[in-house]
């Protein structure tokens, strides 16, 4: 019995001094943490300093296409397109320029909100987004699409090893969205390529992403970008997609956030 006495009273204590050391390595792992987002989140406020949608101030205004609503047939129908455009976004527009006004943010350029985004309201983050990640989206489709070349081609196929295993990586984060949301393709602060994807109008520039860089592409998976035409077949759209990308454009905001990550 004595023994066994012996034996507890040892293993308490042992116990005892291990567990406030397994307290403060867990501190100072949340403490790194802590350290590592704050810095990341300063990097990011100085990459979107950079990027041309810097310009882009209240009060916004919807952006015209450069191509009719019925251009993108059959991949995207023309009322889809149609009330997509002028419905949807206009809406998003509108809406921004309410919020943004209303909490005093009109001097600030919308990609600034969106890298100090936890500081601002909800309807902030979520119309502000809709403006920003729509206007962004437009650009990325031209009719007949065009050929997958150019400096952001290679790139592609280093990071990802050929163009088939990116667009499975990138159709993956769209497909796997669970509700509304977006996929992206981004260049990261360290100047590579990454798939992501964000829920609601959330984007790479806000930090509450788990991957932040600049936006080289992206693809709306809103039921209303597809549901007239798809209805539930979300996946057949994702597919589609890759005929009506414009990687001319992709190309370009490629050297551009290669530009600026390089500078950062």
């Amino acid at each position: 019995m004595k023994y066994l006495m012996t034996a507890l009273i040892f293993t308490f204590l042992f116990t005892a001094c291990q567990q406030p050391q397994k307290t403060e390595n867990a501190g100072n792992e949340k403490e790194v943490m802590t350290d590592k987002k704050s810095k990341s989140n300063a990097v990011l406020l100085q990459m979107v300093k950079k990027l041309p949608e810097y310009k882009w101030q209240h009060p916004y205004k919807l952006p015209e296409l450069n191509y009719e609503y019925d251009a993108l047939e059959p991949t995207i129908d023309e009322l889809t397109m149609k009330t997509h455009h002028s419905k949807h976004h206009q809406g998003y527009t509108n809406k921004a320029n309410k919020f943004i006004e209303q909490n005093n943010l009109t001097g600030k350029p919308v990609v600034q909100i969106f890298a100090e985004i936890t500081q601002h309201p909800v309807s902030v983050r979520n119309n502000g987004g809709g403006f920003y990640n729509h206007s962004l989206f437009w650009t990325f489709l031209t009719p007949g699409g065009s050929d997958f070349n150019g400096e952001v081609a290679e790139e592609i196929k280093k990071e990802f090893g050929s163009f088939d295993d990116f667009k499975a990586a990138f159709e993956k984060q769209a497909a796997t969205q669970f509700g509304s949301g977006w996929a992206w393709l981004v260049m990261t602060p360290e100047g590579k390529l990454a798939v992501t994807q964000s829920s609601n109008q959330d984007n790479p520039l806000m930090p509450v992403l788990e991957v932040n860089g600049v936006p080289l592409l992206n693809l709306d998976v809103w039921e209303h970008a597809y549901y007239l035409e798809y209805q539930n077949k979300r996946t057949e759209y994702i597919s589609n997609f890759w005929d009506i990308v414009n990687w001319e454009v992709v190309n370009e905001r490629y050297l551009m956030a290669k530009k600026v990550t390089q500078t950062l």
